[in-house]
């Protein structure tokens, strides 16, 4: 009899359509129900809030819509903030391990290409899982990603050339230092080349394995997260939800490029005294210091994001109450295989929408990553700013304009439901725009910088110290009377250096300083330690402007291309597609990119720092040819994306970006107006 019941229950639970209130169920019914099934109907567990020892009914109330969200873009602007803080002391890795501004973009990369080998695969396994968890895993790498870069500091300490640079350096090695010294001077003959003090692969080999341990955990993170929010959230409310945790994970690069505009204005060694100053272009900041910060904060977010339930309870209540499900639900995870996965990317291929907005973002992001990754540099080099201003103006102040923009959109998205014809218009409007100011970038030089440049090169070219044997002397800058750079005082055919008494450097007998200088006496034929002073700072703040505008309309574009992307596909292929998509924008586009644009600012270079292996990093550009080769370079991706947005907006007329629903009459400002649809026509229910 007992049997009978279990299988009469069984046959009622498997042809009941919907359920409309939520009951007990019975132990029979659960043992008949098969296992993955049970969980699905079973509010319990799934729903709860915490793990190991931090949980307990007080933390359900936090298992909300609105927490996610907010714990979500925390959580993303510290990812955020780790990608910022590197990008803003790139320069500094650059002159402290003698990095190629290629090898600094190959290295940059690292990230994408583990995002791009496990973004699909790991979306498409891990999205049927416990997704909270799995994206806590994900920043559990981004701490290890923070710790082994900070190591390097301590495995190889601040460096011999910082160093030498410092008053205590003078004090406990005064003949050392004044051996230092006299090698920035005329040589009578050859000297030895420049030994690196480290390997010269293992620092950049250390950098490239920690940025791609934290491309895994970017995969995770990104690719659930967003899943995670639509699939728990009502159709009307996700565009507000992305805004708002876009919006917070905005804060993130304003936060790190302040922190590395923070830190470079410490020294690499904090305990010792410089004896130059920040606008020095030798100046090394304690970049290893950001590192350990972010850490902690990155592993207080792994796990808060850690307690999270598998589904919200309002998303399960949701499920429940509908009058109609679809039987026809994503594969378990035990029943997913690498054919059904192939067969999804079939799918997805034929899905015009999704190829096109895919493309038009590979093209944008392929233009756009030089000056994600490179404005710090190419403020350094154009505007003869120090690294700790050209970080701040990256982060802080530009950024601010990204937030405001995020902000805007999602207020008028939610507002106004624009159409996702709309999007894409805006979409292609958004790149033509951007071109247009790229353009700008172009005009926007400043003169003194590009003839100080120029000077330069023909002073080192000069045979005047060709038998000074200056080929191996550190970049060390002095300034003529007629505000000439030198590379050094060997360069300047100076023999001899003294101090006044203000203390300040000087360089006499500079023979080299005849040949180039307008009025060549005796009494002129000396230099003053440290680059001439060169007046960028109007040149910079027009920059500037023009970049806050393009950063508030870029940001404005954010959400749209994004819904665009979530609703162009059926539900069951969103985490999968969502992976696909990251890893060929990662192949295609953030990859080559840098590595790109690395290679192509390295051209400019016009002083090398060489060492007995290598030609090391850069210490001048030409940077008026680089601001052109540059920006040209840029304008032509991004304006080609537009046109593929154009290709989307052609296509997207059927793409419905909001709920089928229509409100009562006179209910308009009922909050059931969230439901409207996206077209004005009646639906039935």
């Amino acid at each position: 009899m007992t049997e009978q019941r279990r299988k009469d229950t069984l046959e009622t639970s498997e042809t009941l359509p919907f359920i409309e209130k939520p009951f007990a169920i019975s132990d029979e019914v659960k043992k008949a129900v098969p296992k993955n099934e049970t969980e699905v109907e079973d509010g319990g567990k799934d729903t709860h809030c915490g793990f190991w020892i931090f949980k307990g009914p007080s933390m359900q109330r936090f298992a909300t819509e609105k927490m996610y969200v907010i714990l979500y873009g925390l959580a993303g602007c510290v990812m955020a903030t780790t990608f910022a803080y590197f990008n803003g002391t790139i320069t500094t890795l650059e002159k402290r391990y003698k990095i190629p501004t290629k090898v600094s973009g190959i290295i940059s990369v690292g990230n994408d290409i583990s995002t791009m080998l496990t973004a699909a695969i790991l979306g498409y396994f891990a999205g049927n899982g416990h997704r909270p968890r799995w994206m806590g895993i994900g920043l559990l790498t981004i701490v290890a990603f923070c710790l082994l870069t900070s190591s390097l500091h301590f495995l190889y300490g601040a460096g011999e050339d910082a160093l030498k640079l410092t008053r205590e350096f003078g004090q406990v090695n005064e003949t050392l230092a004044s051996q230092e010294r006299d090698k920035k001077l005329c040589q009578p003959s050859a000297g030895g080349c420049v030994q690196e003090e480290v390997g010269q692969w293992v620092p950049q080999v250390f950098l490239f394995a920690a940025q791609l341990i934290s491309g895994v955990g970017q995969a995770l993170f990104f690719t659930l997260g967003i899943a995670y929010m639509d699939d728990n959230a009502s159709k009307s409310k996700t565009p507000a939800m992305l805004s708002m945790s876009t919006f917070l994970r905005m804060l993130g690069p304003a936060i790190g490029y302040s922190l590395a505009a923070l830190c470079l204005r410490l020294y690499i060694e904090p305990t010792l005294e410089p004896l130059i100053g920040r606008e020095d272009p030798r100046w090394l900041g304690a970049w290893w210091l950001g590192w350990l910060v972010l850490a902690a904060m990155t592993l207080v977010s792994a796990i808060l994001l850690f307690m999270f339930p598998k589904e919200l309870p309002s998303s399960k209540k949701r499920r429940l109450q509908l009058k109609q499900t679809e039987r026809k639900q994503s594969l378990p995870l035990k029943e997913r295989s690498f054919g059904d996965m192939m067969k999804t990317v079939r799918k997805l291929s034929k899905n015009k929408v999704y190829i096109y907005n895919t493309m038009a973002s590979i093209f944008y992001f392929f233009g756009y990553m030089a000056y994600w990754i490179f404005t710090p540099k190419y403020i350094e080099t154009q505007y003869r700013q120090s690294a700790a201003m050209a970080t701040m103006a990256t982060g802080t102040v530009a950024l601010a304009f990204s937030a405001a923009g995020v902000l805007i959109s999602g207020y008028v998205i939610s507002k106004y439901r624009p159409s996702a014809r709309a999007m894409a218009c805006w979409n292609a409007i958004v790149d033509f725009v951007t071109v247009a100011g790229i353009l700008c970038y172009v005009a926007i030089g400043c003169e003194g910088s590009d003839r100080l440049n120029s000077l330069t090169t023909l002073s080192a070219e000069s045979s005047c110290s060709a038998s000074c044997h200056c080929d191996y002397v550190h970049y060390a800058p002095v300034c003529s009377p007629d505000n000439i750079t030198f590379i050094s005082a060997c360069h300047a055919g100076c023999t001899e250096r003294t101090k006044d008494a203000l203390g300040r450097t000087f360089y006499t007998g500079c023979q080299c300083l005849g040949s180039s200088s307008l009025n060549p006496q005796p009494e002129s034929q000396f230099a003053v330690d440290g680059t001439c002073p060169v007046d960028c700072f109007n040149e910079f703040l027009i920059f500037l402007g023009v970049m806050c505008f393009l950063k508030l309309m870029g940001a404005s574009s954010k959400s749209t291309n994004l819904l665009i992307a979530l609703r162009c596909m059926p539900p069951e292929e969103k985490t999968f597609a969502l992976g696909l998509g990251s890893m060929v924008c990662s192949l295609l586009g953030f990859i080559p990119s840098p590595v790109f644009f690395g290679w192509l600012i390295d051209n400019y270079c016009l002083v090398w720092g060489k060492t007995c292996s290598n030609k090391g990093n850069c210490w001048l550009y030409d940077t008026k040819s680089l601001r052109y080769a540059l920006n040209l370079t840029a304008a032509v991706f991004i304006f080609l994306g537009g046109f593929l947005n154009i290709a989307v907006w052609y296509h997207a007329k059927d793409l419905k970006i909001f709920d089928d629903e229509q409100p009562p009459k006179g209910s308009l400002k009922n909050k059931e107006v969230e439901m409207k649809p996206i077209d004005s026509k009646p639906v039935d229910n």
